[in-house]
């Protein structure tokens, strides 16, 4: 497929969409655990890791200069610097080879006696590129950018460190036609095949890369990220599945944690089944709101987009472009515009257009989506997100087991269910290196108050998931903001209650009551 049915969990900007992670055991069933209930897949693992790196990392100065621009991308403002960061290429060797990352900089504009130190942001994926995030983005930071420096980068398979493309342009576009819901025996064994080339396709992109590209790694290089620039705590902003990440850092180092903003916070406890449905029950319910704003009733209005997805099963609509509008490209491109309440009206539009037998605003939505440009060119980030989640991932369901959750997903959605417990199985099917966990371990006994914002209309990471993060990460650790609004992410998306809020804990160092609900 031109991209997996995953769909993404971070913040939007332009083309840009990036992708979620997984999670633990019982996903969206276990509202009521506590974290001390839940097994740990890791925490009788010894830390493989050196309690002293070698001087060689630790000690490395960045050769900070003028971005360069790439093919996707004009290069950024005369503002903006860019570096490479040496980083182990295997944690457990850290004096072995190395791999380079990518690093993106804006300097403080307060003036150095207002500098609280550097600010890095991971925009969500896994597999979203902050180097070319983060220029976009530095008009919602404008405020942070007052008293830190704005910092990103590419982690480990990434855009410019090291990104990993697993097939070319040519495959991806005839890979279109695979049906991401397979009917039949060799609709089935079309998907599957498909999902294992891809696997192959990474293995040999990635080489020895793919073994260590999870989490863990990413959260030590950030560590070794914050040494080497001067930072003796950590400043971070995580989006998304940047929250995960955000979460795993402080479990590693929570005597590290400084001011760490989680915002569309992924649930911890949920594994990719669980995730799985967490999405589905948060599409479903941003399609719901959706269809309310335009005085429809969500079962009818779900119904009739249902109905409209299985003619394109069996029949694809024609486009302006020449090419077809399949049921998987037309899904992908009605969650496009749920990632954000101003796109709505766009959905509207392409809805409109399909039911007159016109499929190109759809088809528009999920080039969008899936990184395509009129030369039938696609982005990495994709190919990135699944090599990165899948060595996260653990639980590989079978074809098999898959086919008994079809029917817990239907039920929770029509729309989204059929795509999202299929991919459950596609996802990592025969992947060629294991998972490390179940679940991430995010427990972090004594760091400082951590800001989590959750967002009640969040599609990608619905809000359950911020109040799970707060449980996990301990008492007096998590702080939950909840803002009852639309779309995925909080900050800078229109509340002032939020953005203040943030900006309070991130500038001052002022943690409001957890709890606090801006409405």
């Amino acid at each position: 497929m031109s991209r997996s049915v995953r769909w993404a969990a971070a913040v939007a900007a332009g083309l840009l969409v990036a992708g979620c992670g997984g999670g633990s055991s019982d996903g969206a069933g276990d509202k009521g655990r506590t974290p001390s209930a839940r097994p740990s897949s890791a925490a009788s693992v010894p830390d493989p890791v050196p309690a002293v790196l070698p001087a060689s990392l630790t000690s490395q100065k960045l050769d900070w200069r003028r971005c360069a621009g790439t093919s996707d991308a004009a290069a950024p403002g005369d503002q903006w610097r860019c570096a490479t960061l040496k980083v182990p290429l295997d944690w457990s060797r850290p004096d072995g080879k190395t791999t380079g990352l990518a690093l993106i900089r804006a300097k403080a504009t307060g003036g150095q006696g207002k500098r609280i130190g550097s600010l890095l942001f991971n925009f969500g994926g896994p597999g979203g590129s902050g180097v070319s995030m983060m220029p976009y983005y530095a008009g919602t930071a404008a405020a942070l950018r007052q008293r830190y420096d704005l910092v990103s980068w590419d982690p480990r398979g990434v855009g410019a460190s090291e990104g990993i493309r697993c097939r070319s342009d040519r495959d991806l576009r005839s890979a279109e036609s695979i049906d991401a819901t397979p009917d039949t025996p060799a609709e089935e064994t079309a998907y599957f095949q498909d999902a294992a080339d891809f696997g192959k396709g990474c293995r040999a992109a990635a080489g020895e890369l793919i073994a260590h590209v999870s989490t863990t790694d990413t959260a030590r290089d950030m560590d070794l990220m914050r040494q080497v620039l001067g930072d003796t705590e950590m400043h971070y902003f995580g989006i998304s599945y940047g929250t995960e990440l955000g979460g795993v850092y402080a479990h590693l180092f929570p005597k590290k944690v400084g001011r760490l903003i989680l915002d569309a916070v992924v649930d911890p406890t949920a594994d990719s089944v669980g995730h799985a449905k967490n999405q589905t029950e948060g599409f479903q319910r941003a399609l719901d709101d959706y269809l309310k704003s335009t005085g429809q009733d969500p079962e009818r209005g779900s119904r009739k987009i249902a109905a409209l997805l299985k003619r394109l099963d069996a029949e694809p609509l024609p486009t302006s472009s020449g090419r077809k509008l399949t049921q998987t490209l037309a899904v992908t491109g009605i969650v496009l515009p749920l990632y954000s309440r101003d796109s709505w009206p766009t959905l509207t539009s392409a809805l409109r257009a399909a039911e007159d037998g016109d499929g190109s605003e759809l088809l528009s939505l999920a080039d969008r989506y899936n990184e395509r440009d009129s030369s039938g060119h696609y982005g990495t980030t994709a190919h990135s997100q699944r090599v990165i989640s899948c060595l996260d991932d653990r639980q590989r369901p079978t074809p098999a087991q898959t086919k008994r959750l079809l029917p817990d997903f239907e039920k929770i959605s029509p729309v989204f269910g059929d795509f999202l417990g299929w991919d459950t199985a596609g996802w990592c099917h025969d992947w060629p290196v294991a998972g490390q966990y179940d679940t991430p371990q995010v427990s972090a006994p004594g760091a400082a108050p951590i800001l989590l914002v959750g967002n009640t209309g969040d599609p990608a990471t619905p809000y359950e998931g911020a109040r799970r993060m707060a449980d996990e990460l301990g008492k007096g650790v998590g702080v939950e903001l909840t803002w009852k609004g639309e779309g995925h992410g909080a900050y800078g998306s229109g509340s002032d209650c939020v953005d203040s809020a943030v900006n309070a804990y991130l500038l001052e160092g002022t943690v409001p009551e957890d709890g606090k609900v801006c409405s």
